[in-house]
This record gives C-alpha cells, sequence and structure tokens, in this order.
C-alpha cells in the first residue's frame, strides 16, 4: 500500500521499467491531489508541488496568468539561467499575448480543413509501411511502423528532403532523450542536437524565400496580419518544435496504443471487427498513453489549489498521465475501452498551449489503427519491450512485433 514517504514521481528508472507510475498518481488522486514533491528529481533541483487530478490540471494549463510558462520554461528539467533565458524564445515557453502572436503564424498550416486533405496521403503511407513489413513476417514496431509515419507526414508539411528523414528521427531522440544512456550521448549533446537542426532550419528558410513552396516554412516565413515576420530564432525554434513534437506524439501514442491491444486482446479483436471504431480508438490511445507523462509551470503569485495554498516562485508539476485515468471524470479509468466516448482526455494539454497538431496526430493515429486492423489483424508482440528512460515522454524504444494477416 502506498503511503506518502514512498511517492517517488522523478526517477526515470521508473518510467523506463513499467511506465508511468499509476498506482501513485491513484494514491495521491485520493490522499494529496497537490503533494508537495520534496525530492526535485535532480542535484540542487528545487521540490515542487505534484498535481494530480483532473480539475486541478486544467486549472494550472488553462490559466497561464496565475501558472506561467514563462520564469523557468514548460520543461520539468532545471536549465541554467542562460539556457532559460534562450529557451524563452520558444512558443512553448510563452504565456500570452506573446504565446498568441506566435500561435497565429502555426495555425496557418495546421486547420482542421488543411490536416483533413492529409488523410489519402496518410493513408498510402501507413499501407505502404505495412506492406513493406509484412512481406518479412517479423518487425519493429517502433522504428519500422510507429516512427516512420509522422516522420514521413511531418517532414513533407515543413518541406523537408526525403533522404534527411531517418537523420531527423535521429536528431529528435537526441533531444528528447536526455535521460536514457541510449541516446543521450556526452555531456552536451542535446545542445549539439539543437545546433544541427537549427542549421538545418536556416538553409530550409533560404531555400524557401528563394523558391516558395506550399508547406509549413514558406507559410511561417510570411508576414502576418499585422506585417510582422518571425525573426531567425524565432523560425528556428518554430521549426525544431514541429519536427520534433510532431514525430514524438504519434510515435509515442502509436506504440503504446499497440501495447495497450496486446495487454487487452479483446479491444484488438473489437477494432479488428469494427474498424469505424478507429477515430474513438486513437483518443482511447491518447488517454491511456499519455504520450507526454506531466508539463510544468511556476506560480507567479500566491494561489490557491485544492485548498493548498502555493507561494509565487513554486515549481508546479501537473501530471497529464495522472489526470487521465482520473476516477472523477472516467468510467473505469483503469480499463482500456476503445469504444470509450465521451474521453475529455488532456493527452494534448489544453489551455493557451493545447497541441497546434493535435488534429493531425489524431487522423495519424486513426489511419494506422484502421491500417494495421485491416492488414495485419494477427499483428503479436514478437519480444522484450525497451521503454524510454524518461519522467517527462511515455515511450518506448523497442517492441519486436510478428505480422500476418491472419
Amino acid at each position: 500500500m502506498t503511503t506518502a514517504a514512498e511517492i517517488n514521481l522523478v526517477d526515470p528508472d521508473i518510467y523506463a521499467g513499467r511506465g508511468a507510475p499509476h498506482e501513485q498518481f491513484a494514491w495521491l488522486r485520493e490522499h494529496a491531489p497537490v503533494f508537495w514533491h520534496a525530492e526535485g528529481g535532480g542535484p540542487g533541483w528545487p521540490g515542487f508541488w505534484a498535481v494530480t487530478r483532473h480539475c486541478d490540471v486544467a486549472e494550472v494549463i488553462r490559466h497561464p496568468e496565475i501558472f506561467s510558462s514563462v520564469p523557468r520554461t514548460a520543461a520539468f528539467r532545471e536549465w541554467s539561467e542562460q539556457s532559460v533565458e534562450r529557451m524563452r524564445v520558444m512558443m512553448i515557453n510563452m504565456d500570452p499575448p506573446q504565446h498568441s502572436r506566435l500561435r497565429a503564424f502555426v495555425n496557418r498550416g495546421f486547420t482542421p480543413r488543411m490536416i483533413g486533405r492529409l488523410r489519402d496521403h496518410i493513408t498510402e503511407i501507413c499501407r505502404d509501411l505495412l506492406d513493406e513489413v509484412a512481406q518479412r513476417r517479423e518487425a519493429d514496431f517502433v522504428t519500422d511502423i510507429a516512427a516512420p509515419l509522422p516522420a514521413q507526414v511531418i517532414c513533407e508539411l515543413v518541406g523537408a528532403r526525403p533522404e534527411d528523414r531517418q537523420w531527423i528521427f535521429e536528431l529528435s531522440n537526441r533531444m528528447v532523450g536526455f535521460d536514457d544512456p541510449d541516446f543521450s550521448g556526452p555531456a552536451g549533446e542535446q545542445m549539439h542536437a539543437v545546433a544541427e537542426m537549427f542549421g538545418y532550419a536556416t538553409e530550409l528558410a533560404e531555400q524557401r524565400r528563394a523558391e516558395p513552396r506550399d508547406d509549413i516554412v514558406t507559410r511561417l516565413l510570411q508576414p502576418d496580419d499585422a506585417g510582422q515576420v518571425l525573426t531567425p530564432l524565432e523560425f528556428n525554434f518554430f521549426f525544431l518544435l514541429l519536427l520534433v513534437a510532431g514525430n514524438e506524439t504519434t510515435r509515442n501514442a502509436a506504440a503504446g496504443g499497440m501495447l495497450a491491444f496486446f495487454d487487452h486482446p479483446a479491444q484488438w479483436q473489437r477494432l479488428v471487427a469494427d474498424p469505424s471504431l478507429a477515430p474513438l480508438a486513437a483518443e482511447e490511445v491518447v488517454r491511456w498513453v499519455s504520450p507526454a507523462v506531466l508539463v510544468r509551470r511556476t506560480a507567479i503569485r500566491d494561489a490557491e489549489l485544492a485548498g493548498q495554498p502555493i507561494a509565487a516562485g513554486d515549481k508546479v508539476v501537473a501530471f497529464l498521465a495522472s489526470a487521465n485515468r482520473d476516477e472523477d471524470v472516467f468510467a473505469s479509468p483503469q480499463e482500456f475501452d476503445i469504444g470509450r466516448d465521451p474521453n475529455p482526455h488532456v493527452g494534448f494539454g489544453g489551455g493557451p498551449h493545447f497541441c497546434l497538431g493535435r488534429h493531425l496526430a489524431a487522423l495519424e493515429l486513426q489511419v494506422l489503427l484502421a491500417a494495421l486492423a485491416e492488414k495485419t489483424p494477427g499483428i503479436r508482440p514478437g519480444g522484450e519491450v525497451s521503454r524510454l528512460r524518461s519522467n517527462f515522454l511515455n515511450g518506448i524504444k523497442r517492441m519486436p512485433v510478428l505480422l500476418d494477416g491472419s
């Protein structure tokens, strides 16, 4: 039985071993929904308020005037003052109205109508991927299916060269896998990866200024309604965010979702029998997996949350993965139910920072699940699953599968 003294939500080894600590989340939701987590997670890192209930998580992420992304960024990790200053140029580390101005640039390329036009192309990519792996009868679900799909889609959206997709995939791993020895590399590796991505973005921007195309990069370079344009640094951070977020969320949701189906075979048979459930199944996958485990904010004034006083300057961490299993919001939240409706999960965040690529990620998952159910209904585990060592991303690094059409 969990006790307050046993709570540890930050040790990456816990997540690498069995995924998010849902037993601890459940105890906190019942006994201490806004919990002072004295262990900050790193040498010299401050303690923080762990927010675990759906209603309180929503309060944190929807009120930037109280819980801000600006002072120490939206990242759980602690950074040097110099790094924080640089990272404030990134949209996810801003509050309105600065955030609203930059978001308007990207909104032009991520409307539901524009994303809907991609359905046929995403279907074609999924079919090609599954045709290729089916010939081998075995594959790694992550590297052969879950990763290539969003990589191809986002690279085409931004106009990246097809031959650069694998390099971008590896670069994304290096930027977000800083706690995992498979990706972290030597000290400073993450900053080197960022520098490489910035160089690539700068080159691509120069090409689009000379030869505009119908892609997001070209749209980002155009003036807004007030005649303002993105600075080179703003553009570079935008490009980095699009490439990393566009890859990581869908990849981790797809892999985690397939693992959920392996653990709940009756739900897989339900989807195989009725592929029209794919849209609801995609939402349930995001709820169940919670690709982003948490988001961080800083209180910029004294506040109260669930009766708990919070002082200005306190670190506040909203655990999306916990909110998505809240018993007060979801019927039987510990059950994976691909027919769940309604499904008010916060897997895509909320408030001003609601995920820009939400419609694209959902479409990719829908199409992929339907294609898997149609073309490989007999897909099954083929070996040991290896999870990402991270308390931020609920990721899977390797997941061997066996495929056949029956």
